[in-house]
């Protein structure tokens, strides 16, 4: 595989999957194989509901996510100690935008089996690709259609039960020669009453694209559709009452996908995106008060590679995208936005003996109808080492600016009453981003480190005032933040060892004595450690296990312990007798922690189910 050095730099914590981004496709299927192979997490499917693109995402050493529910009901995923609203979700080259609030960004109705990665970009490539998220973006891609399908059965402990059914058919076409036509579908389903009391959820997800593929392109017609109630104490104000959410997600999306010449590339990615949400106060009392949102978002982008010789390329990207807003709770003065993006990062690389030295220096444009415009420097050094042995090393140094603008509950609501409290003096928010890392391969494992510092300016938090009947406040904070990290990969003939750990440290600076906890920018772990193991006994068994442990940030909102240990734990079993089967055991919160994720909102409880898939 022709390995372009800079490409590792994002993926701080784990590399390999960004190459696709630097290769032709006809290399996607090393690429996927690769990347199936490097997994920080050793589970793939969670264990209380169907699959979705964030799954086991909470533990992936790379992102924290701190989940309401379940991962799967409402995730706020954060990368490097950022919040939810400093992440954004990329699909092709179009980062998926919902205008009301970040915590609605991880509402894709996407099936994970259409989708690669995730790649988790930070630093330099998402100052590049990213659109309106300051910290990380996890990136996806469509993968080509495979002939195949399968269909699951579960139940389990909570009146739990699961349903789901994938098909994929891909066939040569006779008048288009070298091309293929695929068509996939995919229909999921489950429901359960909940690890706690009024924790239930009722799931379903329909998703369906077609495919036209040769050797050199890729293009894909997608929708999908997504159906979410579920309920929670706290879901999101810390006043002991019992909320639910009813969501209902659209999005269609075209993307087209073409290599040319050598080592170019570029995509192109279109959607249309609606997303419905009927929040509820208290469930036992609707009319005490309840919230109806309804946004649009309408979006273009494009990015790609072009190598004008094997010196010299260009990396760029570009994002346009429209969006509005139908809402009980704002105050009607702030319902649409357009945002623009156009990011060049000009690529030179210097070839020696044995290793490649590559300069990058560029820069970002943001821009929307309603905020200032923000110009953004990008630019970074790798030394990449290939030794004769098939070891490796990069070593990298990279700067970072990037911003982005705040959603509108958080600037378009009221600023002087109810529930959740606006604030309309929000301004840009900023992003600088300095780090060094250092990644080894050797033969049978890997080393993945970093150690970055990243200032924000305006970053918009939700803070809490013991004194307030409002559940939480937008205010702007100013946060410096360092951290380290670590990541090992070992493998073993019958097994793989994942180990990592991440420190933070921040110092804040709100401009007000009224602020006594913070939801989001406070809420980081000091210290996290991951552990996973893929162990094969044998060819009928196979044992997979992730553990997270962290000592959390002080809050004064949250209630219980500061430290928290999870472990999830599937036993896999293939009866040779019954061809393409296989049965799963599965666990999650093994020990039955009570860690609140969110300040002032519970933790999940165990949860434990056994399900059978039957292949094709």
């Amino acid at each position: 595989m022709n390995r372009k050095p800079h490409i590792i730099i994002p993926a701080i914590l784990y590399s390999v999957t960004a190459f696709a981004n630097a290769n032709t496709l006809s290399d996607e299927s090393a690429i996927e194989k690769i990347t199936v192979e490097a997994s920080p997490t050793a589970n793939k499917l969670p264990v209380g509901t169907f699959d979705s693109p964030i799954s086991n995402l909470e533990y992936d050493p790379r992102v924290d996510l701190q989940s309401r529910n379940m991962a799967e009901a409402q995730a706020d995923v954060t990368i490097r100690g950022g919040i939810f609203e400093n992440t954004g979700f990329r699909v092709g080259s179009a980062t998926l935008l919902d205008p009301q609030s970040g915590h609605y960004f991880a509402e894709i109705p996407i099936a994970p089996q259409m989708l690669t990665g995730p790649d988790v970009l930070t630093g330099a490539d998402n100052a590049l690709y990213g659109m309106n998220s300051s910290v990380g973006t996890v990136s996806f891609g469509w993968k080509p259609i495979i002939t195949g399908g399968s269909v699951s059965l579960g139940t389990g402990t909570n009146d739990f039960n699961l349903q789901s059914i994938h098909a994929a058919k891909n066939t040569q076409l006779d008048s288009l020669a070298n091309y293929t036509l695929g068509f996939e579908g995919e229909y999921s389903h489950s429901q359960s009453d909940g690890t706690i009391d009024n924790g239930d959820h009722d799931f379903s997800r329909t998703s369906a694209r077609v495919q036209l593929a040769s050797e050199h392109s890729q293009t894909d017609l997608f929708f999908g559709s997504q159906d979410k109630f579920f309920g929670w104490p706290n879901l999101y104000t810390p006043f002991g009452v019992n909320e639910t959410e009813d969501l209902e997600t659209r999005l269609w999306m075209l993307n087209h996908k073409q290599s040319y010449a050598d080592n170019s590339n570029f995509e192109v990615s279109a959607y249309y995106r609606t997303h419905d949400d009927h929040y509820i106060y208290s469930r036992e009392n609707p009319s005490a008060f309840e919230a109806f949102h309804k946004s649009e978002v309408k979006s273009l982008g494009l990015s790609g590679r072009h190598a004008q010789s094997d010196a010299l390329a260009i990396n760029y990207s570009a994002q346009f995208i429209d969006d509005s807003i139908e809402s009980t709770t704002l105050e009607n003065n702030f319902t649409s936005r357009k945002y623009y993006k156009l990011s060049i990062l000009p690529e030179y690389t210097i070839a020696l003996k044995n290793q490649q030295l590559t300069f990058r220096l560029g820069a970002a444009y943001d821009d929307t109808n309603r905020d200032d415009a923000e110009v953004s420097a990008i630019g970074d050094i790798t030394l990449n080492t290939q030794n004769s042995d098939g070891t490796a090393q990069t070593l990298y140094l990279s700067y970072a600016q990037a911003s982005q603008v705040a959603g509108y509950t958080a600037i378009g609501g009221s600023d002087s009453g109810g529930l959740f409290r606006s604030n309309y003096n929000l301004e840009r928010e900023t992003t600088s981003n300095l780090e060094l890392g250092l990644l080894l391969e050797e033969q049978g494992w890997q080393l993945n480190s970093a150690i970055f510092y990243r200032k924000d300016n305006n970053l918009t938090d939700w803070t809490f005032n013991f004194d307030s009947t409002s559940a939480r406040f937008a205010n702007p904070v100013d946060i410096d933040t360092a951290g380290v990290e670590f990541l090992a990969t070992k493998h073993f003939d019958t097994a793989k060892l994942i180990a990592s750990y991440t420190y933070l440290h921040k110092s804040e600076n709100y401009g007000a004595a009224d602020i006594d906890a913070s939801f989001y920018a406070l809420n980081f772990p000091d210290h996290r450690l991951t552990l996973g193991a893929v162990y094969n006994p044998t060819d009928i068994l196979e044992f997979r296990i992730d553990n997270e442990w962290r000592t959390q940030h002080k809050n004064s909102l949250r209630n219980g312990n500061d430290n928290a240990l999870f472990t999830q734990l599937t036993l896999k079993i293939t009866p040779p007798q019954l061809s393409n089967l296989f049965i799963t055991l599965a666990a999650d919160n093994l020990w039955d922690e009570s860690f609140e994720e969110i300040p002032g909102t519970p933790g999940r409880g165990e949860q434990y189910t056994l399900s059978a898939t039957y292949s094709w």
